[in-house]
């Protein structure tokens, strides 16, 4: 009873980890990223399909990101959504491929962004301690119920607090990298 709720509370927070570094690849640098926009939804024929499903990307400078598009009928519609999107970008075309160049970062919008990153590390470490207080409560009621000892129970608390302690850290170390990243000239 104590491994199985031990591993869902690994995996559950492995997954937390892994959604926060993912949401921190969103987050915008001095850099051109093909992650920035290829999660956008265009409307393609009256239906939303995301944007890597219709174009694929180049990074052929720092500041350059070129979208071409599989179906050239596709270019005003994606165009559309680059411009509807909050990355602060104006496409251009030439009937073949859009091309975005990224402005450099302001050092007051690099500020906001190192914020945004705090919060998406905080949120991940609340969904980390909530994942450790659901397990906590799990394993408690089993002791109540008497389906484990005392002893087990103090046992599975400690590895339960070394793994939140772990994943936590992981948290922090991916923000601290992106902030050096957001924060970088």
């Amino acid at each position: 009873m104590i491994d199985d709720t031990l591993l869902e509370s690994l995996d559950k927070m492995d997954k937390a980890v892994e959604h926060v570094q993912h949401q921190f690849v969103a987050v915008r640098t001095g850099r051109a990223s093909p992650a920035l926009i290829e999660k956008l939804n265009v409307d393609y024929y009256g239906a939303p399909v995301p944007l890597q499903q219709l174009a694929s990307f180049q990074v052929p400078e720092a500041r350059m990101l070129v979208v071409k598009p599989h179906d050239r009928s596709a270019i005003a519609a994606i165009e559309k959504a680059i411009m509807a999107s909050d990355i602060g970008v104006n496409p251009s075309n030439d009937g073949q491929v859009i091309r975005l160049a990224f402005p450099a970062l302001t050092e007051e919008r690099r500020k906001d962004y190192v914020k945004v990153v705090k919060n998406i590390a905080e949120e991940g470490r609340v969904t980390i301690r909530g994942i450790r207080r659901d397990a906590r409560k799990a394993m408690e009621t089993a002791e109540k119920d008497g389906d484990i000892s005392k002893d087990d129970l103090e046992r599975a608390e400690k590895d339960l607090d070394k793994m939140t302690q772990e994943h936590v850290d992981h948290i922090d170390k991916a923000a601290v990298r992106k902030e050096q990243e957001v924060m970088e000239v």
